[in-house]
């Protein structure tokens, strides 16, 4: 059950044609394959995740509807260099309903600001709240206060804030240049 709709979503964060954008546990793949007709045959999406097999189910996906444009990786974001990306290589990164799932926040931010080009953009889009057991448990929920001050205290600037469906919330952060 999908409520927030990642193509308005990843228009809103202001995707390209030509962009190289990373999906942060990609899972499904939702917003990877939001992202990859926008950012067209010039452009790239990185979809990680820590899970193998969700990754063969999307890499199945991709080739079905035709996007070259495409490369799963099987990653751990927590890790340093876990992206396996080289560092500066992408424009945008989407960590879409991840945030609460990670044990190390900074580490994954860290990770993700290494892999950014600076004026890099960030789209985290996260629960809200507990919805009567659809999202996470109450104690895992990351509300959008404390999403906005993890990345502004790791030298984030943010740029905006939208909702993101009724379940969730959107911030969008930038790395300085």
């Amino acid at each position: 059950m999908n409520f927030s709709k990642p193509q308005d979503i990843v228009l809103q964060m202001g995707l390209r044609e030509g962009m190289r954008v990373v999906d942060i546990g990609s899972g499904i793949g939702h917003y990877t394959l939001a992202a990859a007709p926008i950012v067209g045959s010039s452009g790239r999406v990185y979809a990680i995740d820590v899970q193998e097999e969700i990754l063969k189910s999307l890499k199945r996906e991709v080739t079905e509807r035709g996007f070259s444009n495409v490369s799963t990786i099987w990653g751990d974001v927590e890790k340093p260099f876990g992206t396996k990306l080289k560092g500066e290589v992408v424009d945008a990164a989407i960590v879409a309903n991840v945030l609460f799932q990670f044990e190390d926040k900074v580490a994954a931010i860290t990770e993700i600001r290494r892999i950014l080009k600076p004026g890099g953009l960030v789209l985290v889009v996260d629960w809200a709240g507990c919805y009567n057991n659809i999202g996470p448990e109450e104690t895992c929920v990351v509300e959008e206060h404390t999403a906005e001050r993890l990345f502004i205290d790791m030298g984030f600037h943010k740029e905006k804030a939208f909702r993101a469906g009724p379940h969730h919330y959107a911030l969008v952060f930038k790395k300085p240049s």
